[in-house]
Order: structure tokens, then sequence, then C-alpha cells
């Protein structure tokens, strides 16, 4: 009896203590080895390497089974009008957020002294060449086992918000076998969307472990070196993000006549767990959680959080408008011009749709933005320089920039919710 004991109670002291804090704890012991070890700590990568492969196994069926519920569980006339408000706040926000990148890189004016600095090739070059057309189009699949086999998310998402639709479709039959192979499908996407949420609960339980082995490794790579003109660029993005959430999110949730002070105590949680995963799609179980504490009906949060993790990139706006400022002072000496930030505010808002919610995407979208206001990242150029010196500290602003997005996929999703009133008040008492 005793030693059955001694067995239940063998990881008690870790499952029993808090999540958030294992995390937080994580984040900042694999600071603290990456500092005093450097490179004697790389051993301790394949760790984080694996809680990444974990997160991206659970993507795919999170996303399919999540929006095809989520879309099949509301009225076709209710889809509709969710949708349109979802989406319009996605934008709006998104709009917003690179307004407020693009004010902060013009107060803090992040610029570096490249003499001497090693100019290198930087991958992923054509990526930018993408237009906005193409990304649209993008959107629909020609092939949805393929777009699934091969991560493709924004047409996964669409193919599934649609394939939802016809299941509510079914379901308001007056055909009897109509309705009931309706239902039948609706149980089963339920049942495969319960199933992933007992996966992801086991997952998070290793997410410190993965935290503090990723964390690890970026501070062992860049060591003292975030200092300096990097630092400001940190520094500008890091108030930019405040500031989107002061302004825009906890604005937004007073204007809805809603408790900033509840709000933000359920948003903490996802903030954090993005903050430590930098993955969208890796929060998304602790965001839906959070939706769920404050009231706001399942029928809301399972469509609105799985597409938000996709098309509303807030954090990545604001780190766009920052990059780019430091970028162009930088390369060329001078700041962006009224027009160029016009640019970059349609450009950011527009592509953002298509930015994967996953550790490093906003990289290849400033690809984009830039090619758009015409500094092409070409081998051995003062860009290419600049655009590489971010992609040294690009691990810690992604972590700043996943922890408002997923902030603001709570905050977009609690308004509409109160908006249609499909929220529990009752919860923010």
């Amino acid at each position: 009896m005793e030693t059955e004991k001694k067995s239940k109670n063998f990881m008690s002291w870790y499952f029993d203590f808090n999540l958030l804090y294992r995390i937080l704890i994580g984040m900042v012991l694999g600071a603290v080895l990456g500092l005093v070890f450097r490179e004697k700590i790389y051993w301790i990568a394949p760790f984080g390497t694996l809680f990444v492969r974990l997160l991206k196994m659970i993507v795919m069926p999170i996303i399919i089974s999540t929006l095809i519920c989520g879309a099949a569980s509301i009225s076709p006339a209710t889809v509709g009008k969710i949708g349109t408000r979802v989406v319009l706040i996605y934008l709006v926000t998104s709009a917003f957020a690179v307004c407020i990148g693009l004010l902060s890189g013009f107060i803090f004016q992040p610029q570096a002294d490249l003499s001497g600095y090693a100019l290198s090739t930087v991958a992923g070059k054509d990526v930018a060449s993408m237009s906005v057309v193409d990304t649209f189009l993008n959107i629909v699949p020609t092939n949805v086992f393929q777009a699934v086999n091969d991560a493709q998310v924004l047409p996964v998402i669409f193919f599934s918000i649609l394939f939802g639709l016809g299941v509510s479709y079914l379901m308001v039959s007056e055909d009897e076998n109509l309705k009931k192979s309706g239902k039948t499908i609706l149980n089963f996407f339920t049942g495969v969307s319960e199933v992933m949420t007992k996966m992801v609960t086991g997952i998070m339980q290793y997410a410190p472990i993965g935290v503090l082995s990723l964390i690890a490794v970026v501070f062992a790579k860049q060591g003292p070196k975030v200092a300096g003109s990097l630092g400001v660029v940190a520094a500008a993005a890091f108030s930019g993000y405040l500031l989107q959430i002061i302004l825009v999110y906890i604005g937004m949730v007073k204007i809805f006549g809603l408790k900033p002070g509840k709000f933000w105590h359920e948003a903490r949680n996802p903030f954090v767990t993005g903050l430590g995963t930098r993955s969208s799609y890796g929060t998304l179980p602790v965001t839906m959680k959070a939706a769920d504490n404050l009231g706001v009906s399942k029928d809301i949060y399972s469509f609105s959080l799985p597409l938000g993790a996709t098309i509303n990139m807030d954090g990545t706006a604001i780190y766009q408008g920052v990059c780019a400022t430091f970028i162009a002072l930088t390369a060329t000496g001078v700041g962006l011009t009224a027009g160029q930030m016009g640019t970059i505010v349609i450009t950011a808002t527009l592509i953002s749709i298509g930015t994967a919610g996953i550790p490093g995407a906003g990289a290849i979208m400033l690809l984009m933005v830039l090619d758009s206001i015409g500094l092409q990242v070409e081998a051995g150029t003062a860009v290419a320089g600049a655009y590489a010196m971010i992609l040294g500290i690009d691990a810690i602003l992604d972590m700043g920039r996943t922890a408002l997005n997923v902030t603001g996929d709570l905050a977009s999703t609690t308004c509409v919710a109160k908006s249609l009133h499909e929220i529990d008040e009752s919860k923010w008492d």
C-alpha cells in the first residue's frame, strides 16, 4: 500500500503545480542556462524540437474538427452574421496594429551602423514576389488532401468552413435522411474535437520542458548580442505590443460594456502560453479555455478562434511596422515616406490572412512588406544585412507578437459574442 502511494505521488509535485507558472519558470530557467552555458547547452535542442513537432502534429486535426463543428453547429443564417463581424473586427484591429507599429518605429527611430558588418544571403527571397492577388487565390485549394498533407493552413480552413456550412444545411433539411446524415457527421467531428482536446491537454504538460529548451538555445546563440541597436528594435516592438493591448483590446472591451480586469484575468493564460510556445495554433486550446471562462458561447469561439489563429495577426502587423522602419533607416539612412507607410498598412493588413500561426512566419511576411515598398532583399546589399540582423533576434520578437496575436483573437471573439448576445455575463461578476 505504501509503495502504491509513493508511485501515485511520484510526479504530483510537477502536475499539481499551476501550468502557467511552470511555463514561466521554464522560460526564465532556459534564458539563464543559455546565457551561462552558451554552446554547451545545444544538446538540449532536441527537447524543444520534440515540443514543436508535437504542436505541429495536432494542428490539422484541431483546425478541421473545431471549424467544422463550429460552422455546422450554427444555423446557416447565423454563420454569415458571425463570419462577417469576426473578419471585419480582425481586419480593423490588424490595421490599427500596423499603424501602432509604424508609430513605435517613428518614436524610437531604430537604426544600426552596418560598417564592417558581413552581409549574407537571405534565404526565402522568392516568397516576397507573391502578390496580394495570389495570396487570396491560394486560399482556395485545388486538392484539399494535398493541402492537408502539405500543412497549408489557410486552404484547409477555407475547406473546413465550407464543409461545416454544408453540414449545417443538412441538419436543417426537411428530408429526415439528410438531417440524420448531418447529425452523424457533426457527432463524428465533435468526437474528434474532444479527442484532440485530451491530446492537447497531455502535450501541454510537456510545454514547460519544451519552452525551457527552446529559450535556452535562443539565448545561447544570441547571448549579449541582443543589445544595442537591436535592443532598441525590441523595445520599439514590445512598446507597440503594450499599446495595442491598452488602446485597442482594453478599449474594445470597455466600449462593449465589459470589465477589462476580468478580461485580462483570463487573457493572461493564453498570453503567457503564446509567449513561450510562439505558436498561435499551439496556444489555441488555452485560448478556447479562456473564452469559455469568459462566458463566450462555444458556437462563437469554436468558429472565431481557429480562424483568428490565421487571419488575425496584430502582433505580426506591429512587427512589420517596426522592422520596416529599422531596415529603411539602416539601409538608406532615410525614414519611411508617407506613401510607403500607407503601402505597409494596406499590404501588412491584407497578407496577414496568409501568415501561418507558427514560429517564424512573421519573418517571411516581412519579406513581402519590404518588397511592396521597394526595399528589395538582395544578397550583399544593406537591406539584406539589416534583414539578417532582424532574423538574429526574430525568436525574441516572435514571442511577443505571438502573445499579442492570441490576446487579440480572444478580445475580438469576446466582443463579437457580446454584440450577438452570445455571452454569459454572469461570469463577469
